[in-house]
């Protein structure tokens, strides 16, 4: 009797026990988590926002559509100045022709001054610029210089009070981040598109001379040239510029200008109307680990200069084609795109201190910067 009262007991206390951790784990599942690895990296956010409404509504507004129109002249076919010709048919035949084309594109007002930047082969050779914002008002613009070499251009509007958009900063963007694209595809209108960023520091793809771009699979699609590409907060991260396709439409591939090389071209036109340049006489490429062996550099990175323009300010330094371009002014070169984002920084007149390699020795030489000629467009 007395063994029977015990198994009750403890059969009631075990039971008890159990009852109770069920409970416990039905309103703290997590405790049955595995434990955190000390010193390991913290487990990815697995969820995100519901809606990024909130980061278009503020900077849609800032978007606008761009309309150019271009005056073409169209050349008659010889066959028109022949006198027989003439005789027979009407004498205006053969006289030139004259037509208006207009392209659509989109801008970004980003200055209170009424400061708009846009592509450049969106007003290239434009007559006349009009702009049209959201909220349906339309305004002349006029155009306050180009640079091609990054195709962008400023635009200025004088239409009162305008939407600012704010910039955001291009460097501190990571690949994985989400962006979005705004513009006016086809010209059905304004129109927001989703994606993240693909990859960054784009270069050598023939669209620019100086390429640096923000690849995305946010959808960009003619009319979005021009656009803003923003963050997450709703800050302009990048003018869209171009798609790589087949087909002519989105294919998951766009590419945007980083908003730190608009602004300083938005800086540039503002003050002078056109971009001053640093520049040295220098061509050559990115070291890579076959080149590096090949012709047996201690360094792993830098500018392989492969070309020096006869008296140019390289020249006068003593660059030579084969010197190894390590850093300038202490920066570490990692690829020629930097090396002429560095350079091209620079005013001419300064004098960069330039670290280099040759022949398995390290040398320090002062290069005086001169103006970059104009680039063929």
């Amino acid at each position: 009797m007395k063994l029977y009262r015990v198994a009750a007991f403890l059969f009631t206390s075990v039971a008890t026990g159990l009852a109770a951790a069920f409970i416990v784990l039905l309103l703290r599942p997590q405790l049955l988590a595995p434990a955190p690895q000390d010193g390991g990296p913290p487990p990815p956010r697995t969820t995100g926002p519901a809606s990024y409404a909130d980061a278009v509504a503020y900077a849609a507004p800032a978007v606008v559509n761009v309309f150019a129109t271009k005056i073409t002249r169209t050349t008659p076919n010889p066959l028109f100045r022949d006198p027989l010709f003439r005789h027979f048919f009407d004498e205006r035949a053969g006289r030139p022709a004259y037509r208006r084309e207009n392209s659509l594109g989109s801008g970004v007002i980003v200055d209170e001054n009424g400061y708009i930047l846009t592509n450049n082969h969106v007003i290239q050779g434009a007559s006349e610029v009009r702009i049209g914002l959201r909220d349906g008002r339309q305004f002349p613009a006029r155009i306050v210089g180009t640079d091609p070499e990054t195709d962008l251009a400023v635009l200025q509007t004088a239409g009162g009070e305008l939407p600012v958009a704010r910039l955001g900063d291009s460097d501190r963007l990571r690949v994985g981040d989400v962006v979005m694209a705004i513009g006016n595809p086809f010209g059905v209108g304004q129109t927001v598109t989703m994606g993240i960023v693909s990859a960054t520091g784009r270069d050598q793809l023939g669209l620019a001379s100086i390429e640096n771009f923000i690849q995305t699979d946010a959808a960009i699609n003619p009319g979005n040239s021009g656009g803003a590409l923003i963050n997450a907060r709703g800050e302009v991260v990048g003018i869209n510029t171009a798609i790589y396709s087949r087909s002519g439409g989105s294919q998951g591939i766009g590419f945007a200008i980083p908003v730190h090389i608009a602004r300083t071209v938005l800086a540039q036109i503002a003050a002078h109307g056109r971009v001053i340049r640093g520049w040295i006489g220098v061509s050559g490429q990115a070291l890579t680990p076959v080149l590096a062996k090949t012709f047996g550099f201690r360094h792993r990175q830098g500018l392989l200069v492969s070309g020096v323009l006869d008296g140019g300010p390289a020249d006068q330094a003593g660059i030579r084609p084969g010197d190894l371009i390590t850093r300038i002014e202490g920066e570490p070169i990692r690829s020629a795109a930097q090396a002429l984002d560095l350079i091209a920084g620079h005013a001419p007149g300064d004098v960069l201190k330039v670290a280099v390699e040759r022949d398995g020795r390290d040398l320090e030489l002062s290069i005086r910067v001169a103006e970059r000629p104009p680039q063929e467009d």
